[in-house]
């Protein structure tokens, strides 16, 4: 196989301190796969700009300017990470062999590209990046993170473990994934539907190089729920099985109250009665939150509004 054109994917929301760093080392990682052979001296930088409020866009326009295999795309408005990476892989594809997608921080090790481009000449399709351990991680984040996986896969999705959205995509695979419409976007789930043929390169996770998380508790879980919610119809069953449970309850507590007033004496309860009616009350509070859930996602899916707009692009 000859040397593929390499397009590295940056989503890059209010990054304007990280940027000019990624930038240089991406870039030199670019020279040394070049001079190895490895890669296409056509090969580039693709920064996707979610819309920053900073100066995230002038920096990237600076950076075009300074050498052409920088490029750009900025969306007309903050759609966020998942719009953002999607609309950069979407403009590479049809210019590169194979992409990859890397979030601006550089936490995700950049020398792992070099790995992840040599598995795919040697036939790999989709070549994941999962972090070797989570040692840099603080207790509370290694074990949420640990729990997030581990609901996830209880809940039925196919995603792969310790495994963000570090990647080496082919071209093939990335016109498979423009065949994918939907506007709730949880590309971990949606990338292993593709199939092809995989391959894992392991990395350690470093600290950001510049700026501050984008991605606090509050995203994180709002993230997993849009993640378990567009993939997994389990929560609406689980709703059926308590259901279920609850009916036959109902009916055991049913045959004691029938026995207790045939053939004993009877006091009524107002401390029972007021827990049963607050139970049950949140237990269906609950349902109809999950059911609105997913209400709400046919909702957005329904209308078929385009997932993201391009303000400005920086090709040439």
């Amino acid at each position: 196989m000859k040397a593929p054109v390499i397009a590295i994917v940056i989503p890059c929301y209010n990054e304007q301190e990280a940027l000019p760093i990624t930038a240089s080392t991406l870039l030199k990682l670019l020279d040394s796969m070049q001079s190895e052979g490895l890669i296409d001296p056509a090969s580039y930088v693709m920064c996707s700009n979610d819309g920053s409020r900073d100066s995230t866009w002038q920096v990237i326009t600076e950076l075009h300017a300074a050498d052409q295999r920088i490029k750009g795309i900025s969306l007309a408005h903050n759609r966020g990470h998942q719009y953002a990476l999607l609309a950069g892989l979407m403009e590479v594809k049809d210019h590169c062999d194979a992409a990859v997608s890397i979030d601006a921080d550089l936490q995700d090790d950049p020398a792992a590209i070099r790995e992840m481009v040599k598995a795919y000449l040697d036939g790999k399709e989709i070549v994941y990046g999962v972090r070797s351990n989570r040692d840099t991680d603080t207790w509370f984040k290694r074990n949420t993170a640990h729990a997030f996986y581990s609901f996830q896969k209880s809940m039925g999705l196919d995603t792969v473990y310790d495994h963000a959205d570090y990647r080496l995509m082919s071209a093939r695979a990335l016109n498979l994934l423009s065949a994918y419409g939907e506007s709730n976007l949880f590309l971990r789930g949606i990338i292993p539907q593709i199939g092809l043929d995989t391959a894992i390169v392991t990395y350690s996770r470093a600290a950001r190089v510049a700026g501050e998380s984008k991605y606090p508790l509050k995203k994180m879980l709002s993230f997993s729920i849009d993640g378990i919610t567009s993939f997994s119809a389990r929560p609406m069953r689980w709703i059926f099985t308590v259901g279920l449970v609850l009916l036959i309850i109902d009916l055991i507590v049913g045959g004691y109250v029938m026995y207790s007033h045939f053939f004993r004496e009877t006091i009524s309860g107002w401390a029972s009665i007021m827990l049963s009616v607050w139970f049950l009350g949140s237990l269906i509070l609950i349902a109809i939150g999950i059911v609105g859930e997913y209400i709400g996602k046919i909702f957005t899916e329904v209308k078929g509004r385009p997932r993201y707009a391009l303000r400005d692009k920086l090709i040439d």
